[in-house]
């Protein structure tokens, strides 16, 4: 039986910090390592690894920690870090005091993931933002390029001004 310990920062002093700063740069401090991970990155240890302008990368280790009962990775995973590297291509574009929230998710699994995959990344970029509406695309593949998951995201603007 393996065990896991999992500990994590302040949710609330993350998003306070991340209010007052771009989108893009918010990530980017994170990227940094200036800011710490939310608490959903520690749970299910993914981490944002790169971030430009409608990109955002993370990568993640599956291990046993994320079997289903069948025996290999939950979807869950690949849908979250499809919803996450999607989102935060949206949120690149995010001018300081605004921000987003997910409308819709489509996401297809095209292969199993297991702890023998070794190191996915998720790869989320943006196709369009609008006053109200942005949508995005992502991808989940192997150190080889080999798909195992994508899908796209629509999501609504928040204008906190």
């Amino acid at each position: 039986m393996g065990t896991l310990s999992i500990s994590w920062d302040d949710p609330k002093a993350l998003a306070d910090a991340g209010r007052g700063l771009p989108g893009i740069e918010f990530l980017r401090t994170m990227v940094a390592g200036k800011l710490p991970s939310p608490p959903i990155a520690r749970l299910m240890g993914f981490r944002l690894v790169e971030v430009d302008h409608g990109l955002a990368v993370f990568e993640c280790e599956p291990g046993e920690q994320h079997y289903n009962p069948i025996g290999v990775v939950h979807g869950g995973l690949a849908m979250t870090l499809l919803d996450s590297c999607m989102g935060c291509s949206v949120h690149t574009v995010m001018p300081a005091g605004s921000g987003y929230t997910t409308l819709e998710a489509k996401v297809n699994l095209v292969r199993a993931i297991t702890s023998s995959t070794g190191t996915i990344r998720a790869i989320g970029k943006l196709i369009h933002s609008g006053k109200s509406i942005a949508t995005a695309e992502g991808r989940i593949v192997d150190a080889a390029g080999k798909l195992y998951a994508h899908g796209t995201t629509t999501c609504i603007i928040l204008n906190g001004k």
